[in-house]
């Protein structure tokens, strides 16, 4: 069972719980060609990938009939890329190369010169050099080894930015936008940025929603909107957020948030267990009478009760008395979910309770 206890608030950076509307991330995609495979790439059947190979070798005037090549060192791959906010052309990004045939393995593998594209059709980069793929696969029928994910690889840097990211910059209204809405928390954004630039004139925010929060660049700023968003990002405000238990049933961990509180209760711990067991006898006649062998199943039930464990919280009990008070009485995981769910039907826990 692994357990953690949430510290004591403390406050955050202002850009460790919001984002700027405007900047953001995108998403490229392209389809290229991965060569010099040592035999692993598509086979006969994937007819696509010698399709591009027939048209790449056509762009340098060759001219092949796609039905007539038959090679094993080709694969035809999906690229993706993110493209982070305001990166400038010459930037270089890494790459994701993915297999979409049936090629066993791209190691060693150098991906040909591929667009990538993002949402508007648009190029916004080119990916072109070798293949990472962190795992390999060895051996045939029986006697074959696959060690990771050989047929999806990396390319450390293999993509150059040609085209600015379409990121916004903020002119004179900034969007902060919250990774986690809370109400408590959009209000504490707008006095801390009110309380910094209090003497900044038109220096205002505004807490639209739990989500939002909208402040208006001061004059003094005009055409400094980087400096004014540097200051505003490393403002220190103390995030707030819902009382919450949050259980991984398949891992054993909880994890309490600082806020749960707990009301005088007492907990009685038991377990119960039953063992059924089947065990079979051979009965066979006598000799020289008649009859047959038979196996014959005798089956026991044996059930086993240990007696309770008492664990009583008192007023002004907090999580870290509770966590320690059923482990000190062999609480397994399970045991302490129960534990948990228990004490918030009954009314003794005030916490909202998230499996996942």
């Amino acid at each position: 069972m692994a357990g953690a206890l949430a510290g004591s608030s403390a406050a955050s950076r202002l850009k460790d719980l919001v984002a700027i509307e405007g900047v953001r991330e995108n998403q490229l995609i392209g389809y290229g060609i991965v060569v010099g495979l040592a035999g692993t790439g598509d086979r006969q059947q994937t007819i696509f990938s010698n399709q591009s190979l027939t048209n790449i070798l056509e762009r340098m005037g060759i001219s092949v009939s796609p039905t007539t090549i038959r090679v094993k060192n080709t694969a035809a791959v999906m690229v993706t890329a993110t493209l982070p906010a305001f990166a400038q052309p010459g930037t270089h990004i890494d790459t994701t190369v993915s297999s979409v045939g049936d090629a066993a393995n791209l190691q060693g593998g150098i991906l040909v010169l591929t667009s990538l594209r993002g949402a508007d059709g648009q190029v916004y980069a080119v990916a072109q050099g070798p293949v990472v793929t962190g795992g390999f696969a060895v051996g045939r029928g029986g006697t074959a080894q696959t060690v990771n994910h050989p047929t999806v690889g990396r390319g450390p840097s293999g993509a150059t930015v040609e085209r600015a990211a379409p990121s916004v910059e903020p002119k004179s209204v900034v969007r902060l936008q919250l990774r986690q809405s809370d109400f408590t928390t959009s209000a504490r954004i707008m006095e801390a940025v009110n309380l910094k630039f209090s003497n900044a004139s038109h220096a205002t925010a505004q807490a639209d929603n739990a989500g939002l929060v909208s402040v208006t660049i001061p004059p003094e700023y005009a055409g400094r909107a980087t400096e004014f968003l540097s200051e505003l990002e490393n403002l220190s405000v103390e995030a707030d957020a819902p009382a919450r238990v949050v259980i991984n049933e398949r891992t054993g961990t909880i994890v309490l948030g600082k806020d749960v509180r707990i009301r005088p209760a007492a907990i009685l711990h038991g377990n119960l267990s039953v063992e059924i067991q089947t065990t079979f006898a051979v009965s066979q006649p006598a000799p020289l009478a008649q009859g047959t062998t038979e196996v014959v199943p005798q089956t026991g039930v044996v059930a086993k009760e240990e007696k309770a464990r008492i664990v009583v919280l008192k007023q002004g009990a907090t999580i870290e008395e509770l966590v320690r008070g059923l482990v000190a009485i062999g609480s397994t995981p399970r045991d302490i979910i129960a534990i948990l769910q228990s004490l918030r039907r009954a009314g003794a826990m005030d916490a909202e309770i998230e499996v996942i």
